[in-house]
């Protein structure tokens, strides 16, 4: 042990091998480290290997912790940090796994009619962030249409499968809400999305569950089986998508968008850039053929909303000067007439993009102006709990508001 600062002794044994395993978690060589601290491969072999850890500079540490992307007390000792705001699913999601394991065999179904409304209301719920009102209502949205699929005669089970993988996909994407916390049971979901989507033969529901199954392959590390998963698809389905009509090609453009994200969750690289751009590109000819943002199976798909997308990915791959620059183009007419989950997650990448850049203000307006529009959509979520951390460590004197926010979020400001 030896004192870093202020007389606190640390235990520094360890560090060089939490170095090598937090560097070989977030995929970097040790060369690739060794340029991200400005040093040689030589010196990170070294530290890694024990021979500079009797005198380490608390300096160097916390370098080293940034460009892990880590807390630095995750290089100081191999306790379990205590989990930050936002890194835990909220209690009532609970409800909602717990529904995914129901007996459809306990009751009688619900009419059709009663399912497709409760569905419609969900989605709408939904799309308009209010996340604590698909708690209490996906539970027995999941349980009903579980037992409609159970009990449906042959002649309807075309139909009912239909409807059960769209429940399912709203779960998927209620539950990728929480990130990681529950990536395992969207995971489930999506899967479940995808069999009663091929069992009901849709090809609008394969495509939207496809859409599920590939993010989910993303919050599973597996972002290339994304990308491929989601392009396969799409060309698998492009002929009979496009015979549905706007519904179909809403479907198709969406899987475009999916593997573009997918591609941009990749560390960034020329090819992969240039790969997920092609993506959007694509989606872009598939709503230049629709010709207006629709909202075809809760999708808000068009031309807006491919611009959305486009400025997300950018952010995604820390291209901070170019998302802004494609946020600049999006038509703010058209963005007032996306949903509200839309707008606000568009605030939110804007947020990141104005913060790659070290445009603080701008970035905690954003993130201001996402909450006021969903604050569920930034207060709940891991991720923008997460971008609102960020921006208030590094903005030298915090707001009213901006403290305000973090403190809603479970932030010390």
């Amino acid at each position: 042990m030896r004192a870093l600062s202020g007389g606190q002794l640390v235990e520094t044994s360890g560090i060089g091998r939490r170095i090598a395993y937090w560097r070989e978690r977030r995929g970097f060589t040790q060369s690739d480290f060794g340029h991200l601290m400005g040093q040689t491969k030589r010196w990170v072999q070294d530290i890694e290997g024990g021979k500079r850890q009797q005198d380490p500079r608390l300096s160097v540490l916390v370098r080293a912790a940034e460009a892990l992307r880590i807390p630095l007390e995750q290089l100081l000792s191999d306790r379990t940090p205590e989990p930050s705001p936002g890194s835990t699913a909220p209690a009532d999601v609970l409800s909602v796994v717990d529904a995914l394991y129901a007996s459809p065999e306990s009751a009688a179904p619900p009419a059709p009619a009663l399912l497709q409304r409760k569905l419609g209301y969900c989605c709408e719920a939904f799309q308009a962030c209010h996340y604590a009102t698909l708690a209490r209502e996906l539970p027995m949205l999941v349980v009903g249409a579980m037992q409609a699929a159970h009990s449906a005669p042959v002649g309807r089970q075309t139909e009912v499968q239909a409807v059960l993988s769209r429940v399912y996909q709203l779960v998927t994407s209620y539950l990728h809400k929480y990130g990681s916390a529950t990536a395992i049971q969207a995971a489930l979901a999506a899967d479940r999305a995808l069999a009663a989507a091929e069992r009901s033969g849709d090809p609008v529901q394969i495509g939207a569950s496809s859409r599920r199954v590939a993010k989910s392959l993303v919050y599973q590390e597996r972002p290339e089986a994304a990308v491929a998963f989601a392009t396969s698809t799409a060309r698998r389905l492009a002929d009979g998508l496009t015979e549905r009509g706007a519904l179909g090609l809403s479907t198709l453009g969406m899987l475009y968008l999916s593997a573009a994200l997918a591609a941009s969750a990749q560390e960034r690289t020329p090819a992969r850039v240039k790969g997920a751009t092609g993506f959007v590109d694509e989606a872009k000819d598939v709503a230049d053929r629709q010709g207006a943002d629709l909202n075809e199976d809760w999708t808000m798909f068009g031309p807006t909303n491919v611009s959305l997308h486009r400025v997300d990915m950018l952010a995604r791959f820390e291209d901070g000067w170019s998302a802004l620059e494609a946020a600049d183009e999006v038509d703010e007419v058209a963005l007032a007439d996306m949903t509200r989950e839309r707008r606000a997650g568009h605030h939110v990448s804007v947020a990141r993009a104005a913060l790659l850049t070290r445009r603080r203000q701008i970035a905690a307006a954003e993130l201001l102006a996402a909450a006021r529009l969903a604050p569920e959509e930034v207060e709940g979520r891991p991720d923008a709990v997460a971008l609102v951390k960020d921006v208030v460590g590094a903005t030298p004197n915090p707001d009213g508001q901006l403290r305000a926010l973090a403190q809603r979020c479970g932030l010390r400001a």
